[in-house]
């Protein structure tokens, strides 16, 4: 992938210096360094004896991706509270093991964490309540 990057950026773009960088410096730079660390591991994968790989879980990936989807239809009707609310949950659900109390704090921590940096610190137009109610308690 690393490779395909650079003869991409080779192909497409001016290269430029170090000094006055072009388009093609950044992507060249980067997907070398990453075609230099995915040789690394697979020469080491060849070389160093190690436990099998474990069996891929889906469960988790899915309930993840559930969560997002649903954060994202979820955001403008219900509000950033509600969205986060159910985002956190969904996700939750995906882990090997799910505390009702647990999930519930850090619910409410992650949603207050939320509101205030991201509408209060960052002041990004996010709603807050769901679109029905008029008088939202929280500004």
């Amino acid at each position: 992938i690393g490779l395909f990057f650079v003869i991409v950026a080779q192909m497409n773009y001016q290269m430029g210096t170090a000094v006055r960088m072009g388009p093609g410096y950044f992507p060249t730079v980067l997907g070398g360094m990453l075609a230099v660390l995915g040789g690394i591991v697979l020469f080491d994968s060849f070389i160093i004896d190690g436990e099998k790989v474990a069996k891929f879980h889906f469960r988790p990936l899915l309930f993840i991706l559930a969560s997002s989807l649903a954060f994202a239809y979820l955001l403008k009707p219900l509000g950033l509270v509600l969205a986060s609310a159910a985002l956190i949950f969904i996700s939750a659900f995906g882990g090997h093991e799910f505390k009702w109390k647990e999930v519930a704090w850090l619910t409410l921590v992650l949603v207050i964490f939320a509101v205030v940096v991201f509408v209060k610190g960052l002041t990004l137009p996010f709603p807050i309540c769901p679109s029905f109610v008029d008088n939202c308690p929280i500004r």
